[in-house]
């Protein structure tokens, strides 16, 4: 077993989660738990540090080349892990996914065009088609049984026929909803019906604990394949999104140039240090993934018990994602009083649920991929605040 319980000084390394938080929240690093980005305070498995002490060895920091057999971890990973079976020619690394999801835009759509996406939703989705100018489409989703669904038919009635692509979260951030097969094919459906190429961000897939299974939107719907786009990462799983690193999946031949002339446009080449640590996980990672799942799951546990315990408060189950996503709305609380005793009151640092979009408001989302005593104290800081 992996000892995830060590606490980490990240303090003056770089850490945009922790050397940001002064700047950007107002709030002390050193009194604040920093529950906000995600990504983990465990250290990465130890394949990642004999990979970078090989290359320390070496010595030699030149361009990166040869990448056949960063391809076939890639591959093995994926048909091992999720019966996905796919050609190297189909991978296109970029500089991370929401690199991934801009170049796409820009391949795949143009100015004013209009991009769908269910909200809440990742902030970032939301930030990239703005700045790409293009049209942002907010499509509300409803919440049933303490999940998110898609109302199809307001979707369907609310076009105005200016949509070009729908950017897809599977699993579901923020909320960890792992979606069904059904649900991915009435989506698939959807997109072939309008015309829509379907950009699907898969990053959490790996992310998904024992109640669910997650499948890869190209398996679920194979059929779509002519306007599927799919983006993939080790970087959430094993914890090395410092390393940048992504890859974009497309498989149908057309679909597959327009991207890599988008990609070749900007200038890009892959990361050296970052391609070799993603190998090295893909390859020898598997070990500490399902000690990492049983620590988070216990995790996801703690912090669900001790909201239950807090009046007005309500976790969302997460089945995939260390991202809890709570519901202050039965506090009566504005969010500007919620975000003010959770950031300043109780001292903890969480993303704002009007972030993540249309229906986000009432909601915070807290990281909980960190050591189970930190888990423990945001319960009794919340508990205080909320009293």
């Amino acid at each position: 077993m992996y000892n995830f319980d060590e606490n980490i000084n990240r303090l003056g390394t770089n850490s945009y989660k922790y050397d940001n938080l002064q700047h950007l929240y107002g709030l002390s690093p050193q009194k604040t738990l920093s529950m906000w980005t995600a990504d983990m305070d465990f250290k990465a498995p130890k394949c990642v540090f004999d990979t970078l002490d090989e290359l320390s060895t070496n010595g030699v920091f030149g361009y990166y080349g040869g990448q056949e057999s960063y391809n076939e971890s890639v591959k093995k990973w994926y048909q091992l892990k999720h019966n996905w079976s796919f050609d190297s020619h189909s991978i296109s690394v970029v500089h991370g996914l929401c690199a991934g999801i801009g170049i796409a835009l820009r391949a795949f759509s143009k100015k004013n065009d209009g991009v769908i996406i269910f909200t809440p939703v990742y902030h970032s989705f939301i930030n990239i088609v703005k700045q790409n100018n293009r049209k942002l489409i907010e499509h509300p989703m409803y919440i049933k049984d303490n999940e998110y669904f898609i109302d199809f038919d307001l979707l369907e009635n609310s076009l105005d026929g200016t949509e070009k692509i729908l950017l897809f979260c599977s699993p579901h951030n923020p909320g960890g909803k792992v979606w069904s097969v059904g649900e991915l094919q009435a989506l698939a459906r959807f997109c072939q019906k309008n015309d829509l190429i379907l950009i699907s961000d898969e990053i959490h897939n790996d992310l998904v604990f024992k109640d669910k299974k997650h499948v890869m939107f190209p398996v679920a719907a194979p059929e779509i394949m002519d306007r599927l786009v799919v983006l993939v990462s080790s970087s959430k799983t094993f914890n090395i999104a410092g390393g940048l690193m992504g890859n974009v999946i497309i498989e149908d031949l057309t679909l597959r140039k327009k991207f890599q002339q988008a990609h070749k446009a900007i200038g890009t080449m892959p990361n050296l240090f970052g391609m070799k640590i993603a190998e090295s996980v893909y390859n020898y990672g598997h070990a500490w993934l399902d000690d990492l799942l049983l620590y988070l799951d216990a995790n996801i546990k703690l912090f669900d018990d001790g909201i239950e315990k807090i009046h007005g408060l309500k976790a969302m189950k997460l089945s995939a994602t260390y991202l809890a996503w709570i519901d202050f709305s039965n506090t009566k609380m504005s969010e500007k009083e919620v975000v003010h005793k959770v950031h300043n009151v109780a001292g903890i640092a969480a993303s704002v649920g009007s972030t993540f979009g249309t229906g986000g408001k009432s909601f915070m989302r807290f990281n909980l991929a960190c050591p189970k005593a930190r888990v423990s104290e945001a319960i009794e800081r919340l508990q205080h605040a909320f009293k």
